[in-house]
């Protein structure tokens, strides 16, 4: 009864982080610090590195999945949680390019602009919904729920994978458009 208590103690808390910061993420995605009289230089550099973060956290996923399966409980804690720093490196990353440059519009023709699209629309709205979803998973870890854990993880492993992975696709189809 004491583990659905601390997950009943994070939920308000996880509902409000799930809805501010893709809010955030939004107005944030729309400020430009020039627009405030902030001289700084676009954060060029950036995408190559958060793309890469993205990366690494398909690969801390995938290792965390398999130190899980062999029984690994330690190792497979220290690789999600590390999949989880890295996803919010990644955010601050992407927040921060974003309001000193200018959004790069994608330059492909025919069915590759279509697949670009639907990448990145798809991953956009998963990015939303994989808050909830990992953070939920996260505590019912934490609480020691390893049935309800194990169960909702089934769910937010895949979309996360997919989330992190079409991060990096996204980023590669898009790269040679950047000025």
């Amino acid at each position: 009864m004491e583990n659905t208590t601390i997950e009943n103690k994070f939920k308000t808390p996880i509902i409000i982080v799930s809805v501010v910061i893709p809010l955030a993420v939004v107005l944030l995605f729309s400020i430009r610090l020039k627009d405030f009289g902030i001289s700084v230089e676009p954060l060029s550099f950036l995408p190559p590195i958060y793309a890469a973060i993205n990366g690494l956290t398909a690969l801390l996923l995938i290792l965390g999945v398999l130190a899980i399966k062999k029984g690994n409980r330690a190792l497979h804690q220290k690789l999600m949680t590390s999949a989880i720093a890295c996803s919010v490196v990644f955010l601050l990353m992407y927040v921060a390019y974003h309001m000193t440059a200018e959004s790069t519009s994608f330059g492909g023709e025919g069915i590759i602009k279509y697949i670009y699209f639907f990448l990145l629309i798809t991953h956009i709205i998963l990015s939303v919904t994989i808050i909830p979803l990992v953070l939920f998973t996260y505590v019912r870890a934490l609480s020691g729920q390893f049935d309800r854990h194990k169960k909702i993880a089934k769910i937010t492993f895949p979309l996360w994978l997919y989330v992190a992975v079409t991060g990096v696709i996204v980023y590669l189809m898009i790269a040679p458009y950047y000025v």
